[in-house]
């Protein structure tokens, strides 16, 4: 047998002696590539690139280099490493040709390093350019019956819009297909017990049928005690799943704070999926803060099957790591995925294969976009672009979903904009308008209050929430209120919650919160603004510094929630010498300026009002929508299939801070999770339980934690030694008494 028939670097002594071969691995992972491309017509595309992408194996060198691992000669086997991917790279070239072949070479040449820029500068050897050319090593051993092809067909008709971006788009699925595939008839053949884990989930329809039986008893509670309320949202729910029939696209669902979106979605998602055939459903979230507390509510209903319903939120990322880290990635093919906006849309932009694996798994899935108001004003145009090519040609559904539709609808003005937006309720700004959801109302404040005086006006409220800015701020308003005359101490009814607290430490608060409120005794919170996006709690006043009319739209949502006696009151107000965070600068001007063009006119809860609100925001904002010039640089080059692909995956950073993870022993469940830690060969798994207690600090809080407070697991994971003197019940990590001043504009 020539030795180029084995398996390159996966070829190891299996139990009973047992090779993987390498025409069994092209095969393999052409049959895995193939079957995820055809979810978007492009099967033979995907088939090609499995089946070409480790041709370079086949040489001597690389067998060399095999044997001398296998043989433990790792100094030698060292010398004998040689590039592997640039072989079929440059077959697909001279096969295929044109646009099809550099496409195919792309996704081949990058199967591990990352899709490449084309071109960078001097043409480092990185690019795809200079590995074209390169000198490759002997790979003639290869069987000739895997070589022959025709250019496969393109399966899109040419883009009206954008085709560099769509170009570039295609490229990158393609990439994620392969990636995926290549990485799992690995594992098929290197760790088979774990492979025959993966895929045993319950099906959607099996979910619906679950959540269906779990609705109707909630259902029939809620209208037990019947009020104008409930009524509402069943004819919410009921709008959302008679909307389920309509053909897979893009949606809108405008629905008021406290209307019940959060299962009104997830019933449409499950509908729509199941009635057309669609594969998940991926519940797209702002921050990680809401994830946990709306993945639960989804367990409730869908059954408590962990594999059912997956968390990606992490904040240590295994795929930054080495190959026993990407184990513990998840390529998305769960049935429900609950994620951030920041892992979602990044992963739509990045470059290496850990983040790019699960990326196919969104073709013809249900995407929630919750909260979509949210979504990065820098990068609004190129998240725009990804959204339009999920729905115009992966067979994807995205819903738009927020009680402030954010205007992203193409006009005459705003020519970046969404084309066919279906609002799924029939006359949503009534709905808006409706008394039930009036529940509060406004007093924008005249003066600016500093922190004495804001402490002093919650204090007199006795029940109330204040939410500011920064998690400065939001210290500082707290140290006001507790050190006022009977301001703190046990049973005070005072709370802090920020992010420098730990998700567990959060949830915990949030617990004694709801106790507080439910036994009518004094209770005042101050947050940050991780309070606002879907967590289920209500006071009868709240404070809100001024910021973007979405946000202050969304504290509102926190105020007399279930419309329960008197009108709720939430007080907007701008804070005395406390500069405007950079990154609200605009929408704070954009709430000035509907303030003033609206003068008496104003109302926060009319959709006239939100919109006018974007589109100042967006629509009159130029260039600001693509900071990073990520489209036109995809645009320029596109007829030479020249892509920046590693540079588009540098700049596109939605959160650019150079924030630093931190482990905290908050409980004993961390502890002994810091202990396996400790102990773990491979942390992924560990890591991933460990994400409750994980608190992202800055570099200059880091910096002094580092100097005797964190031991440094592995060489890379922070975790506490201890909470003496560093992490308190009250505010978290607490900088100010390690000595520390924290920047300005350190937001949740």
């Amino acid at each position: 047998m020539h030795s180029g028939e084995r398996l390159a670097h996966l070829l190891v002594e299996a139990e009973g002696g047992k090779e993987h071969l390498l025409a069994d691995h092209l095969a393999g992972v052409a049959e895995r590539a193939g079957r995820f491309a055809a979810a978007f017509g492009a099967g033979e595309w995907g088939r090609l690139a499995g089946l070409w992408h480790d041709l370079g194996k086949y040489s001597d060198r690389f067998q060399e280099y095999l044997a001398r691992s296998a043989a433990g000669d790792e100094k030698a086997a060292l010398r004998l490493r040689t590039d592997h991917s640039s072989a079929g790279a440059q077959h697909a070239v001279g096969a295929l040709g044109g646009a099809a072949g550099k496409a195919l070479a792309y996704a081949i040449a990058g199967h591990h390093a990352g899709l490449a820029d084309h071109d960078v500068g001097d043409r480092n050897a990185a690019c795809l350019a200079k590995r074209l050319e390169k000198d490759v090593e002997d790979w003639s051993a290869c069987p000739a019956g895997l070589l022959g092809a025709s250019p496969p067909a393109y399966p899109f008709p040419p883009p009206a819009r954008g085709p560099g971006f769509h170009a570039a788009f295609f490229v990158r699925m393609l990439f994620s297909c392969l990636v995926d595939a290549d990485f799992l008839d690995t594992e098929r053949f290197m760790d088979p017990a774990r492979a025959d884990e993966r895929g045993a989930y319950p099906p959607l329809g099996a979910l619906k049928a679950r959540f269906d039986r779990e609705l109707g008893p909630f259902l029939a509670a809620k209208s037990g005690t019947p009020t104008p309320l409930n009524a509402r949202r069943a004819a919410i729910l009921g709008h959302c799943r008679r909307a389920a029939s309509a053909p897979p696209g893009l949606f809108s669902l405008s629905v008021p704070t406290g209307g019940g979106k959060t299962l009104s979605s997830m019933a449409f998602a499950l509908d729509h999926a199941v009635l057309h055939g669609m594969t998940r459903i991926v519940h797209v979230m702002p921050v990680t803060a809401i994830i946990e507390q709306n993945a639960r509510v989804f367990r409730d209903f869908l059954g408590q099957d962990a594999d059912a319903v997956l968390e990606h939120h992490s904040s240590f990322d295994p795929a930054d790591h080495d190959l026993r880290g990407r184990l513990a990635t998840e390529n998305w093919d769960a049935p429900v995925v609950v994620t951030t906006a920041v892992q979602f849309f990044e992963s739509l932009f990045a470059n290496r294969a850990g983040r790019c694996r699960k990326l196919h798994n969104l073709a013809r899935a249900v995407v929630v976009l919750d909260e979509a108001q949210t979504l990065p004003r820098d990068y609004l145009e190129p998240c725009l672009a990804a959204l339009r090519e999920l729905t115009a040609h992966y067979g994807a559904s995205v819903v738009l979903c927020t009680a402030t539709q954010p205007a992203l609808e193409r006009t005459e003005e705003f020519a970046q904009g969404l084309e066919g937006v279906r609002e799924i309720i029939p006359d949503a700004r009534a709905l808006a308008l409706a008394p039930e959801f009036r529940r509060a109302r406004f007093v924008m404040e005249p003066e600016p209050l500093d922190d004495a005086e804001l402490a002093e006006r919650l204090a007199a409220c006795g029940r109330g929430l204040c939410v500011v800015n920064t998690r400065p701020h939001a210290r500082a308003v707290y140290a006001a209120l507790r050190d006022r005359p009977g301001g703190g101490g046990d049973g005070s009814g005072l709370f802090h919650l920020s992010g420098n607290m730990c998700a567990a430490h959060r949830a915990r608060v949030l617990e004694l919160v709801r106790t507080r409120l439910a036994e009518g005794g004094r209770c005042l919170v101050v947050s940050t603004s991780l309070i606002e996006a879907g967590v289920d709690i209500s006071f009868p006043v709240v404070f809100r510094a001024m910021a973007g009319l979405d946000q202050i739209i969304q504290a509102a949502g926190r105020c007399n929630r279930e419309g329960a006696g008197a009108a709720g009151v939430v007080h907007v107000f701008a804070p005395r010498d406390r500069r405007t965070p950079d990154y609200l600068a605009q929408p704070v001007a954009a709430t000035h300026h509907v303030l003033h063009a609206l003068g008496e006119r104003f109302d926060p809860l009319d959709p006239a009002t939100v919109a006018e609100y974007f589109r100042e925001l967006f629509w009159r904002a130029g260039p600001g929508l693509d900071r990073k010039n990520i489209l036109p640089d995809l645009e320029r080059t596109w007829l030479d299939m020249k892509f920046p692909f590693a540079a588009v995956a540098e700049r596109f950073r939605i959160i650019e801070s150079s924030l630093e993870p931190v482990v905290a022993p908050w409980d004993g469940r961390a502890r002994e999770l810091i202990q396996a830690l400790r102990r773990a060969e491979h942390p992924g798994s560990v890591l991933r339980r460990l994400q409750p207690y994980v608190v992202q600090v800055s570099p200059r809080l880091f910096d002094r934690l580092r100097d005797g407070y964190v031991e440094m697991v592995h060489d890379q994971y922070a975790v506490l030694r201890t909470l003496d003197g560093c992490y308190s019940d009250d505010v978290g990590l607490d900088a100010a008494s390690l000595g520390v001043v924290e920047p300005s504009g350190l937001i949740a």
